[in-house]
């Protein structure tokens, strides 16, 4: 069988570091807000080539706290691509901010930027990109457009650690960036973690606030706050595995380059262009008989997923704030894509043979 993701396997070749990493945190007797977190940081900062990063609980609340963290007003518009996994969407409304759906681009599946200009309003004060899959919105025109009205941008880049775009790492270009090291990401954590990078000096202090009850001194609290902080132990892990995220990143792509020359023309595969440097967080394919060929694989031994199988404004949790209001391209990627094996676990063999598999696939 080959799994689609096997975060065991994944994680064996780090164990002999991760123990002594856990070790060093347990004879610490330090487990929140310590060294630990304090060097991820700074690691991840220079990693990413911000001035700052702000460890917090999960994506999710990094997403959460950069809005608190811009002051932007409840009431507000975000504009937010239409599909976009639910986390990105129920940020904003978490923040009292009214979530504005972007189609995408049928090609890249991100935010189409030539559709925002049309979509500012008098109450819009943000955009949120999300680099979905690992693939980096198009941001030149995306940045036009923010510049031009004076809104905030934040990026969403929990699927793209260490993509690029023109040569610029995801996260640089927002007011505030937001990053998820759920298990499955290039740079996972063995449970929920995120992180906040800005250039921001006044931002990275009104997060770090945030994320600790509204503190910056103990027991005294300037502004209503969460507790959202980076676990010691996590961040440890995640040291461990930054040292290697470009060696996995390398991987990942080898292995979609497999991909991108095994598999025949039937399948709409993730677009390659020399402005995008991915990171293949998920290797998305399209065809209109995506369930008939996901059963297909399996029966032959190939487990897949689909992110996502339910478009946010068809969510029940959603209906209320989407009612009435059509996003087809959504509807259609939404319906057709299909998420291939491709992690640090796999090998070239593995994903030859799932293309061989495709390839049989009866139309």
């Amino acid at each position: 069988m080959i799994e689609y993701e096997n975060l065991h396997a994944s994680n064996k070749v780090f164990l002999t570091d991760y123990v002594k990493s856990f070790e060093e945190t347990l004879n610490r007797g330090w487990f929140i807000l310590g060294k630990s977190v304090e060097r991820f940081e700074e690691e991840f900062a220079d990693y990413v080539g911000t001035r700052h990063c702000i460890g917090v609980a999960s994506g999710l609340d990094a997403l959460i706290l950069s809005i608190k963290a811009l002051h932007i007003p409840e009431g507000s518009e975000i504009l937010i691509p239409a599909n976009t996994y639910v986390a990105t969407i129920l940020a904003a409304l978490h923040c009292r901010c009214v979530p504005v759906l972007v189609e995408p681009d049928r090609d890249t599946c991100n935010i189409d930027p030539t559709r925002l200009e049309d979509l500012v309003s008098p109450h819009t004060r943000a955009v949120i990109v999300v680099h979905l899959y690992g693939k980096p919105c198009d941001m030149d025109p995306i940045m036009a457009v923010v510049n031009k009205n004076n809104l905030f941008l934040i990026e969403d880049c929990a699927q793209s650690h260490g993509a690029r775009y023109k040569g610029t790492m995801t996260g640089m270009f927002g007011h505030a960036s937001a990053f998820s090291f759920y298990p499955t990401k290039n740079l996972g954590a063995l449970g929920d973690a995120g992180a906040i990078v800005t250039n921001d000096p006044l931002v990275a202090e009104e997060v770090r606030k945030l994320r600790n009850y509204g503190s910056s001194k103990k027991y005294l609290n300037d502004v209503v706050g969460y507790n959202s902080r980076l676990d010691e132990v996590q961040a440890g892990f995640l040291s461990v595995k930054l040292k290697r995220l470009e060696e996995i990143n390398s991987h990942k792509r080898a292995l979609a380059n497999v991909y991108h020359k095994a598999l025949n023309a039937r399948f709409r595969k993730p677009v390659v262009h020399p402005d995008f440097r991915d990171v293949y967080h998920i290797f998305n394919v399209r065809h209109p008989r995506r369930d008939a060929l996901r059963e297909y694989l399996l029966r032959h031994d190939i487990k897949t997923e689909i992110h996502y199988p339910v478009p946010p404004h068809r969510q029940k949790a959603l209906e209320q704030y989407f009612r009435g209001k059509e996003f087809p391209v959504s509807d259609e990627i939404h319906s057709t894509t299909l998420s291939l094996p491709i992690s640090f676990a796999h090998s070239t063999e593995d994903i030859t043979r799932v293309a061989e598999v495709m390839n049989s696939f009866p139309e």
